[in-house]
């Protein structure tokens, strides 16, 4: 399934991607830090939620309460819950 999220608080606007089970591939984040967001999607390619909600959740960026990496993994974990319903 893929599956976009509109995040919050973040410079990046929406992030996109593919679930296959619990598996995630195909990350793409529209807005934010292009390098570093590039480069996080490079590397957890392939991981599953779980690996992806271990790892990233609760990451802040400055003073805000979360970051881009903390909204995959929010985003991740919505996509994952939705599938489940289908």
């Amino acid at each position: 399934m893929d599956y976009t999220y509109k995040t919050k608080m973040v410079c990046a606007q929406t992030i996109s991607f593919h679930i296959e089970g619990n598996v995630i591939t195909g990350i793409k984040f529209l807005g934010g830090c292009d390098g570093n967001l590039k480069a996080i999607s490079k590397l957890v390619d392939g991981w599953t939620v779980e690996q992806i909600e271990e790892k990233l959740t609760g990451n802040t960026c400055g003073r805000k309460p979360t970051s881009c990496a903390d909204q995959l993994a929010k985003a991740v974990r919505a996509a994952y819950e939705e599938s489940q319903r289908s």
